[in-house]
């Protein structure tokens, strides 16, 4: 049996590359929320959601649209949060459990976050 390695330039870059995030109208955010999420069903921009990936409580505003802009508009959704590549699939609606969990994660946060005390040895 003979082994083939495909060795691609240093020039290639993966097909998930995709454009930045870019700004749209309410209207527009709103339906591409609509749209572009399967999983919930989204009324308002200012609906919450939890995300399961970094823990955090966003809304439709915050999340992040991007991709092409082809007829049907943008082409993906994501989250808001610094280095989270969470998605739709990954932002549960709001339930008692999902908002003690995202208090407890921003406490962990705010403790880690802290400056640290010096030994005063």
């Amino acid at each position: 049996m003979r082994l083939i390695v495909l060795s691609l330039p240093a020039t290639y870059t993966s097909c998930m590359d995709f454009s930045p995030p870019f700004p749209l109208p309410d209207a527009e955010k709103l339906h591409a929320l609509q749209r572009l999420d399967q999983f919930r069903e989204w009324r308002s921009l200012d609906e919450r959601r939890y995300c399961l990936v970094c823990g955090k409580i966003i809304t439709g505003r915050q999340i992040q649209v991007a991709g092409g802009t082809s007829g049907d508009g943008p082409s993906r959704l994501s989250c808001p949060t610094e280095g989270c590549n969470s998605i739709p699939m990954d932002w549960a609606l709001l339930t008692d459990e999902n908002l003690a969990v995202a208090k407890m994660v921003s406490c962990e946060d705010d403790v880690t976050s802290a400056p640290k005390m010096a030994d005063s040895a």
